[in-house]
């Protein structure tokens, strides 16, 4: 068993599970990470997520970074994976999807700011803020996924 640094640094597939969090109105929320975070600092990001532990399912993955990143619980549902090559390494990426409560209160070590923006917004945004390499791909894979054109 090896650790994602490890895996990062010897560019070893590795797991990992993100999900796009949806309010009750279809808003998407929207994170800044937070400038003490080891990987991308202070770039935005679509998902939230992070690596998946040995034995761990992405859905429990996805579960256990909304609760230790947004302080909630909720359960996220698989979407699809695929093999993401736009990040610091290559890895397997669990996209979920989940409903949340538009009230969040996230780990101000991992987050800096929220929102929530609705699509539109959110296709400004990518344009023109600084988003991590992985929000870009898995967000237009997830509109696909969805049906809706980029």
């Amino acid at each position: 068993m090896v650790g994602r640094r490890e895996a990062v640094r010897e560019g070893w597939l590795h797991r990992v599970a993100v999900t796009v969090c949806r309010d009750d109105r279809g808003r998407i929320l929207v994170h800044r990470r937070s400038e003490q975070v080891s990987r991308f600092p202070g770039l935005y990001e679509v998902e939230v997520g992070g690596a998946a532990n040995v034995g761990e399912s992405y859905e429990q993955a996805a579960a256990r970074e909304l609760a230790e990143e947004l302080g909630i619980r909720a359960l996220p549902r698989l979407l699809f994976t695929f093999i993401n090559r736009s990040g610091l390494s290559p890895h397997w990426l669990g996209v979920h999807e989940a409903v949340v409560p538009d009230a969040v209160v996230p780990d101000p070590d991992e987050v800096a700011w929220h929102g929530w923006l609705t699509e539109p917004e959110l296709g400004s945004a990518l344009l023109e803020w600084r988003f991590t390499p992985d929000s870009h791909e898995a967000f237009s894979r997830y509109l696909a996924f969805r049906g809706v054109q980029p």
